[in-house]
């Protein structure tokens, strides 16, 4: 039973801290709650329908499509993730604004609706199906005590999310959007990196290179602060040269774009209070 509970964990854990982060950092946003649940149901319904389609998805791209489909998954949550951070460059104003009873509320709400959905779908999808896949697998073998560790793994992994969540709502208001853009930046990197890992293992991506250190010694990556790391900032043991470009220039970009939404904002606002007193 603790064997399955640690492993359940482990899965668990890194969808419940990107759910986590994503929910933080969505904070004042319009049916926000509506979104969270919707992306967990289409997850958990999509990591179903991966385990039914586990054996063709293999099969797909010469027997490496399982590489692929994890690969295009990561890059999908990478792509909204991006796209929620240069959102909420040039929106974070008005929705803290809007939170303190000062400001009018955000008419474009819609938009980062539709990327939490998407997030959140994504990472229960990636997660989900390695868990449901995984229990397949040990019923088949006659393991038992199976729901007792599922149960046990899943309460420890959301009470984990659930603890950074409540803590990134303590940071004060005027720092918040910025250490939750920041956390989602450092996770759109880890992702990329893992990507990167999966275009490698599938011979599709050169990885540059042999590791260029290893810190498994100091920190595994299989323990509970390695994994959580792992997911937060991307951290790994032994990185390729690949991995560690794509995590640069993940942070390069999102940074860059993150910094020209905000300067676009700032450069709007005067007309946009113009109409305001206009209308």
């Amino acid at each position: 039973m603790l064997a399955i509970a640690l492993l359940v964990f482990r899965e668990v854990i890194e969808a419940a801290l990107i759910v986590s982060i994503v929910a933080a950092a969505t904070r004042g946003v319009p049916r926000r709650a509506a979104a969270l649940l919707s992306g967990i149901g289409f997850g958990v319904l999509g990591a179903l329908l991966v385990a039914l389609g586990a054996g063709r998805i293999a099969a797909l791209f010469s027997g490496v499509g399982q590489e692929v489909f994890n690969a295009g998954v990561l890059l999908a949550a990478v792509l909204m993730i991006a796209w929620h951070v240069v959102w909420m460059a040039s929106h974070g104003r008005e929705l803290a604004a809007r939170m303190q009873g000062v400001g009018q509320a955000v008419r474009a709400g819609a938009s980062p609706l539709a990327v939490l959905v998407v997030v959140v779908a994504l990472a229960v999808l990636r997660e989900g199906s390695e868990v449901v896949l995984f229990l397949y697998g040990m019923l088949a073998g006659g393991a038992g005590h199976l729901s007792a560790g599922l149960a046990l793994g899943l309460a420890a992994g959301m009470t984990i999310g659930l603890l950074l969540y409540f803590g990134l709502l303590r940071i004060p208001l005027r720092h918040f959007f910025g250490a939750t853009n920041a956390l989602l930046i450092l996770l759109a990197a880890g992702l990329t990196a893992d990507a990167m890992v999966f275009l490698v293992q599938a011979n599709l991506l050169p990885a540059l290179g042999e590791p260029l250190w290893d810190t498994g010694a100091l920190l595994s990556e299989r323990s509970l602060p390695g994994q959580a790391l792992h997911v937060l900032v991307g951290y790994t043991a032994r990185p390729t040269p690949i991995q560690l470009l794509a995590w640069l220039a993940t942070i390069t970009l999102l940074s860059v774009g993150m910094r020209f939404a905000g300067r676009a904002a700032r450069g709007m606002r005067p007309e946009a209070a113009r109409r305001a007193m206009t209308d």
